[in-house]
């Protein structure tokens, strides 16, 4: 078997029924016997086929339409395949054309009753050299051709056709190469139509046939109607016609009405469908406003403007106006939503470009701005109302919140997500986010309409009305927010507030406002500032205050001025910790802020507060020392002598083992007074120092007193020294005078009066009591105490009337005893002087003998009571030292 075969080329390549396809392959069969199948586009056209050689067959193609291949099938190769393409389609057939169906030749002619013909006879006449026309764009003139030809024609279906005419008006500008080829191809037409007689037969065999059957149907015919009518039928030909037609007119009137409607109505519906776009506007314009696509819209009415603005048809005003009625609430929607907030700034713009865009009136940029600038003062004025009611409730129970230093951020978070968070601080975070959110927008907006990009008319006189619009929201922002800050708040929400400021501020700072605007939130953050370090300090003195309730009176410090309890480091610690807080919070300087501290007045403030806290803490000292005053008063016996029933070991009856007394407290607080002055407050002022604060020193009136302390510790030495003295000096002239004796006896003295022994007794129990807690004050208090007792006895010895020998010696013994004694302690002129002036009082002895016996006396009474005179003889550095060496012997009190 050999190779199938294959089409490679084809001529020409499209064409009706009927053309004359030249095929050219490979491999198309040996001989005409072995071509047993051919297809071109789907149609069989193996009868028309003829075969010429192994690579040529002619064949007529079949009624196909549109594009198709040409499949051989020879008996040696098989099926074969196709690399061209032939596309068949239909035309209309002229009255040149061979054709072998019946081709209506008479012209085109209105019908009797007055209607055109329903399909008329359409077709193009060919040329018949072949040749392209394209190229004679310019045409011979008219007149000329008339001029040479006379009533001659172009027209090939013409009596009267001149083939130079035809030649002029078609082809005068074909060179004469081309009409030679034009002559040879019309020459091979004509012969191809004689030639092809036969198989133009063989192609259309049955429309032949079927023509020969209607002539002889035809014949058969007449030849019965003449049999049946005669040989003239024309009349009842004729009657049979007109009834024809009336019957049809009759039949067709409605048909041909209706018709004329559907023409009218296709007539209408093609220009609507031609200018759909305009009768669809207004529903496109409803629906596009719903769908937000607003620029569509816009480019919609801008083409329907330029495309009909100027339109004379009725029907197409009538659309316009609908379309100008729907444009017109689309403004208006527009302009409402421009009222509308919140809104996106990318949005606000679109909006503005929208409307001015279709050109509407006013100012509509302008007016956005004004908008947005009433809706902040708005928001604003909302957001107080909104807090307001709650203020009133919440400062009532402000005092029950809390206090905590430092400050913890996300604990204020997290109790303001949790709904305890005071009203106003929730309303200066509202306003905050408020200005935050908003008055950038406002902002770029107004740069945006004074620098073009809104694409509006700028008014430069609304400059300063939009500064002032700006500057008006912020003073109103920063004035709300100032009358919360006024109101009670604790100082750990009022730094909360700082911070969301100094973020609001920051944000603001990125926004190229103006020194002015900025300067308005500036102020505020220094006057918040400043309000922080006070409420800060003040909650610290309230801390102070309450040490008082920590206050255990255990001895935990021992120093060169005694024993000292945790109050004094307590105190510091809350000045070092609220310092070093408000350092990172309050001193330090945030964007665009400068130093706190650089204006005096500030300094001034700083110094109060700080001022503040010392007198809080000399209060704190004082309630301390003088809170059980009441209870001691109450516990007072009214015996004040040891002779008579009470004695001087100060006794407390009601106080055993719950406590310090009264007395002790008092020294303990003497001694807490004295380590702050010379310890606790220098170390303060260097640790405020080294932080950065201000000198202490340069405070206005600064000095000992500025803390009162000093005034304090007067205060207290004098409540001691008043239950210690008084009681003391008051048991001695009872004592002395006990039993009625008096200094004119006769009985040789062997030891001190009882008086005398009673004064070393109590001098002796406050000593120990005093070197318990502060050895330091052990000078300062006994001092007092002795130059007391000096005047007592240099009192009483002045109002003795007579004295006897033994009365001299015993007298002068106790007095030079006791100078003696309390020599360490009488430091002070007045305490000699009153020894003195007591022994003054007593006459000198009467011989030497009595003298000697003085000397004896004393000699033994100190010899019997050395233990008590080294208690009071020891010094205060030694007894430092015995305590210090000996921690077992300091008693906790």
């Amino acid at each position: 078997m050999g190779p199938p075969p294959v089409v490679t080329g084809i001529s020409p390549k499209e064409g009706p029924p009927g053309t004359r396809v030249t095929m050219r392959g490979e491999f198309l069969g040996n001989k005409a016997q072995d071509l047993i199948g051919l297809t071109i586009c789907g149609c069989n056209c193996l009868l028309s086929a003829e075969w010429k050689s192994s690579n040529k067959i002619i064949a007529r193609s079949g009624p196909c339409k549109g594009r198709g291949d040409i499949i051989v099938t020879t008996q040696s190769g098989g099926q074969g395949t196709s690399t061209v393409q032939f596309r068949g389609y239909h035309e209309t057939i002229g009255p040149m054309k061979e054709s072998a169906v019946w081709v209506e030749e008479a012209p085109m002619q209105n019908l009797g009753w007055g209607r055109r013909a329903l399909s008329p006879t359409n077709y193009q006449q060919e040329d018949p050299l072949g040749l392209s026309v394209e190229g004679n764009d310019k045409k011979f003139p008219e007149d000329e051709l008339i001029e040479l030809f006379g009533d001659g024609s172009g027209d090939l279906t013409s009596e009267k056709f001149h083939p130079g005419w035809f030649l002029l008006q078609h082809h005068h500008a074909t060179t004469l190469e081309d009409l030679k080829a034009g002559l040879a191809y019309l020459r091979r037409k004509v012969n191809s139509q004689k030639e092809g007689q036969l198989s133009f037969l063989k192609a259309n065999v049955g429309a032949v046939m079927e023509q020969l059957d209607t002539i002889m149907s035809l014949k058969d015919q007449f030849e019965a109607d003449m049999k049946s009518y005669g040989s003239d039928p024309t009349e009842k030909l004729e009657t049979a016609i007109r009834q024809s037609m009336s019957e049809a007119n009759k039949l067709f009137d409605d048909v041909l009405a209706r018709r004329d409607r559907a023409d009218a109505t296709r007539n209408a519906l093609a220009v609507m469908q031609r200018y759909k776009f305009l009768f669809c506007m207004p529903i496109n314009i409803e629906r596009n406003i719903k769908r937000g696509n607003y620029d569509l819209v816009i480019n919609d009415y801008a083409r329907v403007k330029n495309l009909f603005k100027n339109t004379e048809v009725d029907v197409f005003k009538k659309v316009l106006e609908e379309i100008d009625n729907r444009i017109n609430h689309f403004k208006v929607l527009l302009r409402k939503k421009l009222q509308e907030m919140p809104f996106s700034l990318e949005e606000r713009k679109k909006i503005i470009r929208n409307l001015v865009n279709l050109d509407a009136e006013g100012d509509p940029a302008w007016d956005a701005i004004v908008s947005h600038a009433n809706y902040l003062e708005k928001s604003v004025a909302n957001a107080i109302y909104e807090h307001s009611d709650r203020v009133k409730i919440n400062c009532e129970d402000a005092n029950k919140i809390s206090k905590f230093i430092p400050i913890n951020i996300k604990h204020l978070r997290s109790q303001k997500n949790g709904g305890s968070s005071p009203p106003q601080i929730l309303c200066v975070e509202a306003i905050c986010d408020i200005v935050v959110e908003q008055l950038p927008d406002l902002w770029r907006l107004g740069q945006s309409y004074f620098t073009g990009q809104l694409h509006v008319t700028v008014d430069v006189e609304k400059q300063s009305h939009f500064k002032n619009l700006v500057l008006s929201n912020m003073q109103h922002a920063m004035g709300a927010m100032k009358s919360m800050c006024s109101q009670d708040v604790e100082a750990r929400w009022l730094l909360y507030i700082l911070r969301c400021v100094r973020q609001m501020y920051a944000s603001l700072i990125h926004l190229d406002l103006p020194s002015e605007a900025l300067d308005i939130f500036g102020s505020f953050i220094l006057d918040l500032r400043i309000q922080c370090l006070i409420a800060l300090f003040k909650q610290g003195a309230d801390n102070t205050v309450a040490l008082s309730q920590k206050e255990m009176w255990q001895i935990e410090y021992l120093n060169e001025d005694g024993g000292v309890t945790r109050l004094p480091y307590l105190f510091e610690e809350i000045i070092l910790v609220i310092s070093k807080h408000a350092r990172e919070t309050v001193v330090a300087c945030g964007p665009r802020e400068g130093p706190l501290f650089n204006n005096s007045a500030h300094q001034i403030i700083y110094h109060n507060v700080i001022k503040t806290l010392f007198i809080s803490f000399a209060r704190c000292l004082q309630q301390l020392a003088f809170s059980g005053c009441e209870e001691a008063m109450d516990n007072d016996e009214t015996s004040v002598s040891q002779l008579i029933g009470s004695p001087s070991g100060y006794k407390n009856k009601t106080n055993k083992h719950q406590g310090p007394t009264w007395e002790q407290c008092l020294l303990i607080s003497l001694s807490n007074i004295r380590y702050t002055l010379n310890i606790v407050l220098p170390r303060i002022g260097d640790a405020l120092k080294a932080q950065g604060y201000p000198e202490l020193s340069t405070a206005i009136g600064w000095n000992s007193d500025w803390t009162q302390l000093e005034t304090l510790d007067s205060a207290v030495l004098d409540a001691y020294l008043e239950r210690r003295c008084d009681p003391l000096v008051g048991t001695i002239e009872p004592s002395m005078y006990l039993g009625g004796l008096e200094w004119d006896f006769d009985t040789e003295p062997t030891h001190l009066k009882p008086y005398a022994q009673e004064i070393l007794a109590n001098l002796i129990a406050v000593h120990a009591e005093v070197r318990r807690v502060a050895p330091a004050l052990l000078q300062r208090i006994l001092s007092h105490i002795i130059e007391t007792i000096a005047e007592e006895l240099a009192r009483l010895m002045s109002c003795v009337t007579q004295f006897r020998p033994a009365g001299i010696i015993q007298a002068r013994t106790d007095i030079i005893l006791l100078r003696n004694a309390l020599q360490t302690y009488s430091t002070s002129r007045a305490s000699r002087s009153f020894f003195e002036e007591a022994l003054d009082a007593i006459p000198q002895p009467i011989n030497k003998e009595d003298q000697m016996r003085i000397e004896a006396l004393l000699s033994k009474v100190a010899t019997c009571m050395r233990l008590q005179l080294s208690c009071l003889i020891s010094e205060v550095t030694e007894n430092i030292r015995y305590l210090t060496a000996d921690p077992e012997r300091v008693t906790t009190v």
